[in-house]
């Protein structure tokens, strides 16, 4: 009988203290309709990393925003990066997205180098959630149309990032307090600095 009670009384416990279920992300399907709406500027906020070259290069960005053009060829985007590397502001125009619609992923690749692979989260549709996937590490990212991201958004990212194992202190922030300068003339500008 004592027992049956302590096993009773001791189960809310056990059970709250259960990890957080995770599903699986649901993947953007990328038709001619999803790919248009990746055009335009986004601001890297987070990211976490189990890749030791990308612990490397995410510790030293304190800034980033980038742009998507449509590319030379369908299911191309050009990428136009402005990045601050501890002090310095690196503009990159190199780089470029291959979209694969076939099975919903993104390739980076730069200078024709394969630098990363992703799938997009489904989320809302001013936010870019990336899990790449061409390495053996787990690595997600967060970008938005904007340099800040809702209470409610960072808490989503944050579940993504509980499930593949992540914590706080494996994250890494950018912050507006070390932005470079941006092109005139807003989403659709040639990419010049103004």
């Amino acid at each position: 009988m004592l027992a049956t009670l302590a096993l009773f009384l001791g189960l809310p416990l056990a059970l709250a203290t259960e990890p957080q279920s995770c599903t699986p992300p649901i993947t953007v399907t990328f038709n001619n309709t999803t790919i248009p709406q990746l055009l335009g500027w986004w601001f890297y906020i987070a990211g976490a990393s189990r890749y030791p070259p990308h612990l490397a290069e995410m510790e030293a960005v304190t800034f980033e925003a980038f742009s998507f053009t449509p590319g030379s060829q369908e299911d191309e985007l050009n990428i136009f990066e402005i990045i601050r590397m501890n002090e310095t502001c690196v503009v990159r125009n190199s780089s470029k997205v291959q979209v694969f619609q076939q099975n919903s992923t993104m390739k980076h690749v730069d200078e024709n180098e394969v630098v990363s692979m992703a799938r997009l989260i489904q989320s809302d549709k001013d936010l870019l959630i990336l899990n790449h996937i061409n390495i053996d590490f787990p690595n997600l990212s967060l970008s938005a149309r904007t340099p800040s991201v809702s209470k409610e958004h960072m808490e989503e990212f944050k579940a993504h990032l509980q499930c593949l194992g992540f914590t706080e202190k494996d994250v890494f922030y950018t912050s507006t307090e070390h932005a470079c300068p941006l092109p005139r003339g807003g989403d659709n500008a040639d990419p010049q600095l103004g």
